[in-house]
């Protein structure tokens, strides 16, 4: 039997400030109201969920669509009176991220400012981590 080589030391710590945790995900004003406004339209839907797919030239895309309940996975994201869901596999692709609401004279879109992202194509549809 061969003797372990890594030893670890456990220590309690007394009087350490708690960090708070940021949101995994921070909506803007005009991504509430839009929000809002697409689920009053919407009845018997209780939130948008927000997701990602391996789609496009880059890797990954993100997904929304209206829900009726929460998984058990989901994060829930509660800002303002909006709820939003992450699925489990967006919750650490989405960390840190800020999602707007942008109307210009020739679309309108959500936008997720995201600071993990390190590459995206051409068109800004997919992007990679």
């Amino acid at each position: 039997m061969s003797a372990s080589v890594v030893r670890a030391t456990v220590r309690a710590v007394s009087k350490r400030k708690i960090l708070p945790t940021r949101a995994a995900l921070t909506l803007t004003p005009a991504a509430v109201n839009r929000i809002s406004l697409l689920l009053k339209n919407k009845p018997g839907f209780i939130a948008m969920k927000v997701g990602v797919r391996t789609r496009g030239c880059n890797g990954l895309t993100y997904t929304l669509d209206y829900t009726k309940e929460k998984d058990k996975s989901d994060e829930e994201v509660l800002q303002d009176g909006v709820r939003v869901f992450i699925e489990k596999k967006a919750q650490l692709t989405l960390l840190g991220t800020e999602m707007d609401y942008v109307e210009s004279k020739l679309s309108s879109e959500f936008v997720f400012n995201n600071p993990n992202i390190k590459g995206t194509c051409g068109c800004g549809e997919s992007f990679n981590i």
